[in-house]
């Protein structure tokens, strides 16, 4: 049976104490509702629809790429009232799934076993059994383990209140079925909105069998209200993206001090030290060595090459038994070719560093094409960028530049030329030439330093 999806996005999340509306927070490196979306993906929903509220505008803008359709909820009337905004335009044969934007950790298979139940004609609600149930509904069953109804905690006589399975607000059922108790739910309660979990009375009474299906896990089903409930969502996806790529190979020496904030592909024996944080899309080639506290970014590592510890790598494309670091810094635009050797307190930014080259100490490479089996000393600063414009700093094959070197770019260092230590360069450097830019070395005999004024 097609099935349609709606996502209820509308609360305006005040317990956040943020700018920015609950389904926009931050999570594993991407929002809480694209967290959810990527879920329902595996779903294969012909549509999804989702309800925003008055002012959640942003929500929309932000996640305009989403294949969704916005549904704007201009009264906030509860969650009954929410879902009927959504349906007009749904097809009634569809099973229709309901979801909550701040509740993005639920899993594919869970919620496949809810639209199953509901193909099959019953209305499937998820729950979850707590320790400690107050504040949420309360599913109560009859004698055969059939859910009769959800009762708000507010609205829970003290015996309801002793039972510990609750409402987690995810069901589905067909669109015709629910379209039609919407259409009799009422506000007649204590907050004076029309709850959602009041059509599953409404179906006991048509004679619609309410299938209960338990959640594996409470943090499966757990809400983000507040930014301690977000730091427990995102320890909770940490652990899980730890375990499922330990489980495809990836050696991490401590998962719990691993973050990946992305998508992460890597080959054989690949091995990521604690402290580590990967984003973005990011591809380590088979026995890579990434040290400790090491930050990752839209990178490809080719195989064999070792990233020391410390080291913060953006946009770049590392060749094969390259080794960078420690506390070296490579920026967008930088490719360095295959065993190419960046040290300690290097930068390197848009430049492309050739097969053998290495920059071993405290240098600055930015907008340069730097050739094979250069060495470019300590100290060495290419100067790029004039105030206006960036210029570009050419090293050809076999250069050796010494210690200290300023390259004024724009400018040419020719293939086996040699630049003396302390120059600076402002025209080109001949190829396989010893070239000088220095202050003639004076020494004044007759110097002496300058004594304290006598009082």
């Amino acid at each position: 049976m097609p099935l349609s999806v709606v996502i209820l996005a509308a609360g305006q999340g005040k317990r956040m104490h943020s700018d920015l509306p609950k389904v926009l927070q931050p999570l594993g490196g991407a929002t809480v509702l694209e967290h959810l979306m990527r879920t329902v993906a595996a779903l294969d929903a012909r549509e999804v629809r989702v309800v925003y509220g008055h002012g959640g505008e942003r929500v929309r803008e932000t996640l305009k790429h989403l294949s969704v359709r916005w549904v704007l909820q201009a009264e906030q009337l509860g969650t009954g009232h929410a879902v009927k905004e959504a349906l007009p335009g749904i097809v009634d044969e569809d099973t229709l799934l309901v979801l909550y934007g701040d509740v993005p950790l639920v899993r594919a298979a869970t919620l496949q076993k809810l639209t199953t139940a509901a193909g099959k004609g019953q209305l499937a609600v998820l729950t979850v059994r707590l320790e400690d149930p107050a504040g949420y509904g309360r599913i109560l069953r009859d004698e055969a383990g059939r859910v009769t109804r959800i009762v708000e905690h507010k609205d829970a006589s003290a015996a309801e209140l002793d039972v510990d399975e609750v409402n987690t607000g995810l069901l589905a059922c067909r669109a015709a079925q629910l379209r039609a108790w919407l259409g009799r739910v009422q506000n007649k309660n204590a907050q004076k909105e029309y709850y959602l979990t009041d059509v599953i009375a409404m179906a006991v009474a048509d004679g619609v069998t309410v299938d209960g299906i338990e959640a594996s896990e409470e943090s499966e089903v757990s809400g983000i209200n507040d930014k301690q409930q977000l730091a427990a969502a995102e320890t909770v996806l940490r652990r899980e993206t730890a375990a499922g790529l330990m489980q495809k190979g990836l050696t991490l020496r401590d998962p719990a001090r691993f973050d990946l904030r992305g998508e992460l592909e890597f080959g054989r024996d690949a091995v990521i030290d604690v402290n580590c944080i990967l984003e973005g899309k990011v591809k380590l080639g088979s026995r890579v060595k990434i040290g400790p506290h090491a930050v990752l970014k839209d990178c490809e590592i080719g195989d064999d090459t070792e990233i020391l510890s410390h080291c913060v790598l953006d946009g770049a494309k590392i060749g094969a038994r390259v080794r960078i670091g420690p506390f070296a810094r490579i920026r967008p635009g930088t490719e360095l070719a295959d065993e190419a050797h960046v040290g300690n307190f290097v930068e390197v930014k848009n430049s492309r560093v050739g097969r053998g080259s290495k920059a071993n100490h405290l240098a600055y490479v930015g907008d340069a094409k730097v050739g094979e089996r250069v060495n470019i000393s300590a100290g060495v600063i290419t100067c790029n960028y004039d105030g206006v414009n960036k210029h570009t700093t050419v090293i050809e094959d076999d250069a050796f530049v010494g210690s200290d070197t300023t390259l004024i770019a724009p400018v040419t260092v020719g293939a086996g030329a040699y630049v003396a230590a302390g120059s600076t360069i402002t025209k080109d450097a001949p190829a396989g030439q010893l070239t000088l830019a220095r202050a003639r070395q004076e020494t004044k005999p007759d110097w002496k330093p300058p004594g304290k004024k006598k009082k």
